[in-house]
């Protein structure tokens, strides 16, 4: 591909009162907690005869003014909650001054000059720099902090045009998955007129004097945030001219759900589409752009595997892919003889999963996982192993960006304790070097970390990371943060976190099981945590806390739950299953009505992994059976639960959360406090200023650690 890079997502009228709903005491809070009362409406579904209540349906409206106004009552009961928690403001400041230390990306090297983003610490974005030379003088592109004082409108793509004369950059307002595009001449620093809208789950491609990206049509007024997309389109826009006279390259209105990408291949000879319906398996399309008059050839037309062109040289092009391979492969298409029966493997798949791979420097860098962690190989371009990375740290490697000719790269070394490295490679040499280290107000080598297996209900085993102070005592006392996701093929690697050292010096622990669903162990790994396999999910993060507690890192009283996005799903469905392993759960902007998930903006793509309430009364029955919203019960001691979600989440829309802790709130009748923090001006998390994400996880952790009985102590 070529080389660009990403920052690196209606009822009657409510009465909302502070009535005697649920009056409870919680700890040693010097207040009585009473919930808003959450009007309760009779609308009911009927699935293959199964009548189903939805009585909160009325929060899925995000415009009504009752909405809004539940909304400002339940953050103002959590924020009294909050705010009476003696120590909370403690955890900020120490947050706040852990946080405070300069931050990079790894360069980009295009034509001589070096594009990167850093943040001199608390700023509420990064700012992207570029120089002319690694030894030349930094020059500011663009500075995202300048978009509003508020810091919720951020950078969410950046792209450098092939001459190196433009970057594009694509912006999200208070972090909606909706983007508008600008254009700025880098040799000025000025914008020019272009501005792009109603563009969504787009690439930036470019070609010659504009781009291709991707375009919905415009919502209709007051849709915004939680109307369905369909109907995606792909466009050319030629830099100076009006959004009105791009170019229509490519749409499919028989089959409107859909959605494009548009991507040139690194010699300019083809442009790739990619064509999904969910979050797995693409359909490959591909126009010749040196015969003007070609259309688009499909070289696959099932959705049945994942397809990524990685480069293009004499008419062959080299795709990463898990067709016949479910550790992932590299392949050759011949695009003169494409029939399947005539490609070949260059990379053939191995025991551990190809991960990602690139082409530069006419080489195939090719990142592998094994057992949750990186192995970097080097291949010539006929798919010969030539050597192993230079780097054997055990972590995560990523990054390897540039053009196809370069013979320079640079990547990003991380681990749990760790904080981002970045090396330059010499490609030829194979030889790395320190380019710049981070410096943090935090003591690594204090810490450890260890990979343990452990057995799940069917007896597969299952890795899990566990991260603490060297030292500990295994009594069963240690505050315990167990991270799960379980999804999507996503692999959940050593990562380092600012926030959780907060929680690491306090002599917490931090656990991350890589359960199934997710991709540290290829596609079969991921199938067996989805569809009428997802109770494997809940099965392994239920046995991944039950072996924390009989190996005495904690126990229930000291054990906390987090998940975002299908994570938050992860943590409502086990808190339901198993609340009695668990004293906090913290589902962060979760799935959690299973029924009706695919009704909104992009659900319907999760289809693929959870299947639909309308798919078979047999897959209706499996998501009803453990959907956290339709599981909660009463007489039930659940754990103390801190839902957090923003308002402009269109990803997953606020109202699965709106729904659930409304249920929580009418059902639950114990002691422990069952709230939610609802963010404003943000979305699913991408793009959130600093500041916001300070807050909030102070907040988290100060709930987390009121409500296991923790008293954290700070210099």
């Amino acid at each position: 591909m070529k080389s660009d890079f990403y920052i690196l997502i209606i009822f009657s009228t409510i009465l909302i009162t502070f009535s005697s709903c649920n009056n409870q005491k919680t700890n040693n809070v010097d207040f009585a907690l009473t919930y808003p009362e959450t009007k309760v409406t009779d609308v009911k579904d009927n699935y293959f005869g199964t009548e189903v209540a939805d009585p909160y349906r009325w929060l899925e409206d995000d415009n009504s003014e009752e909405t809004a106004e539940w909304v400002k009552a339940q953050n103002e009961v959590s924020f009294k909650y909050l705010e009476s928690i003696p120590y909370r403001e403690k955890i900020r400041d120490r947050l706040v001054k852990i946080w405070d230390y300069p931050k990079a990306s790894a360069p980009t090297e295009k034509d001589g000059l070096y594009f990167y983003f850093r943040n001199d610490g608390l700023q509420n974005q990064s700012v992207l720099y570029y120089k002319k030379g690694l030894e030349s003088e930094e020059i500011e592109l663009l500075d995202p902090n300048n978009f509003d004082k508020e810091g919720t409108v951020s950078l969410s793509n950046a792209c450098i045009s092939e001459d190196c004369k433009y970057l594009v950059y694509a912006i999200s307002r208070a972090g909606s998955d909706w983007r508008e595009i600008y254009v700025r001449d880098i040799e000025t620093l000025k914008d020019l007129d272009d501005h792009l809208e109603w563009v969504k789950f787009s690439s930036i491609a470019w070609l010659n004097d504009g781009f291709y990206y991707t375009k919905y049509p415009e919502p209709e007024k007051g849709q915004e945030l939680s109307g369905i997309n369909t109907n995606s389109k792909i466009y050319y826009h030629k830099v100076g001219t009006d959004q009105s006279e791009d170019i229509l390259t490519y749409e499919d209105p028989k089959n409107p759900e859909i959605g494009f990408s548009a991507y040139v291949t690194d010699d300019e000879k083809y442009l790739i589409i990619h064509a999904t319906k969910s979050t797995s398996g693409n359909s490959l399309y591909y126009k010749d752009l040196e015969k003007p008059n070609s259309t688009f050839v499909k070289l696959v037309d099932d959705f049945d595997n994942d397809y990524t062109v990685i480069h293009s040289k004499d008419n062959k092009l080299y795709v990463y892919t898990n067709y016949q391979a479910p550790m992932y492969k590299m392949i050759e298409i011949d695009v003169n003889k494409p029939d399947r029966k005539y490609w070949k493997d260059i990379i053939a798949e191995d025991k551990s999963v190809l991960e990602t791979a690139s082409y530069i420097g006419e080489r195939f860098i090719a990142t592998y996982m094994v057992d949750a962690h990186s192995v970097v190989k080097i291949f010539d371009e006929k798919g010969e192993f030539l050597h192993d990375l230079d780097n054997t740290e055990i972590g995560t490697i990523y990054g390897f960006s540039g053009d196809k000719d370069s013979n320079e790269t640079f990547y990003t070394f991380t681990s749990f304790t760790t904080p981002a490295v970045i090396y330059s490679y010499n490609i030829k040499e194979n030889k790395s070097k320190v380019y710049e280290k981070a410096k943090i107000n935090f003591n690594s080598s204090d810490y450890k970390t260890k990979q343990i297996f452990y057995t799940s209900k069917d007896g597969t085993k299952v890795p899990m990371f566990i991260v603490h102070k060297k030292g500990i005592a295994l009594d069963g006392k240690n505050p315990t943060l167990l991270y799960g996701y379980g999804g999507f093929n996503i692999s959940l690697t050593p990562s380092f976190s600012i926030s959780r050292c907060v929680w690491l010096e306090q002599g917490g622990i931090v656990a991350i099981p890589n359960i199934r669903g997710g991709g540290e162990y290829g596609e079969e790994w991921h199938k067996a945590g989805t569809l009428m396999k997802k109770q494997n999910v809940f099965d392994d993060f239920i046995a991944a806390a039950e072996y924390l507690i009989s190996k005495q890192y904690t126990s229930p009283e000291r054990l906390a739950i987090q998940g975002g996005s299908n994570g938050g799903l992860l943590v409502g469905a086990v808190a339901n299953q198993r609340p009695d392993l668990f004293a906090v759960a913290l589902p962060a902007v979760g799935v959690m009505d299973m029924l009706r998930y695919h009704k909104f903006t992009i659900g319907r793509y999760w289809a693929t992994d959870y299947g639909t309430s309308e798919d078979s009364k047999e897959m209706f029955e499996y998501l009803y059976k453990y959907s956290p919203l339709h599981n909660i019960k009463p007489d039930v001691e659940y754990p103390a639960v801190l839902v957090t979600t923003g308002d402009h989440d269109d990803r997953v829309v606020p109202a699965h959360s709106f729904k659930y802790i409304a249920t929580l709130q009418a059902t639950y009748k114990g002691e422990r406090p069952v709230l939610i923090r609802i963010e404003t001006q943000a979305g699913h998390g991408a793009g959130k200023p600093t500041k916001k994400i300070i807050d909030e996880i102070a907040d988290t952790y100060a709930f987390t650690f009121y409500n296991m009985g923790f008293t954290p102590v700070f210099q």
